[in-house]
Order: structure tokens, then sequence, then C-alpha cells
């Protein structure tokens, strides 16, 4: 059996989120979110880090927001 583990978001519309992931699931490099609404689509790309205290966690790519 495996056990989960966490993946926080920082940044952006996903900023507190946290995604629970099952090994040997690999966490991907970058997770593009498309937020879709009556004006422009708007794309975020969130890469992945790691902190020794916090784990995994994907960060809010700085250039990110583009329509």
């Amino acid at each position: 059996m495996t056990d989960p583990y966490l993946v926080r978001y920082v940044g952006g519309p996903l900023d507190g989120r946290v995604d629970t992931l099952t090994a040997p699931t690999e966490p991907r490099e970058t997770v593009t979110h498309v937020h879709l609404h009556e004006g422009p689509k708007i794309v975020h790309h969130y890469d992945l880090s790691y902190a020794v205290e916090l784990g995994c966690e994907y960060r809010l790519r700085e250039d990110s927001a583009s329509g």
C-alpha cells in the first residue's frame, strides 16, 4: 500500500489549493491552469519546487498570466 502525499499551490488563482497524489505518481514539472470566463482566456503556469519543510509545491511562474 502506498501513502498519498500533498502538493501545495503558491500564488495566482490556485493559491492555497492542496492536491493529494498517490505514489508512484510523479508530480509533473509544470502545471497549466486555464481560466475560462466571459472575457479573454487567462493561462497560468505553475512550476514544481521542493522545500524540505513543506515538501512539493507548485509556484506561480512570474511571467505566467497571458490571454
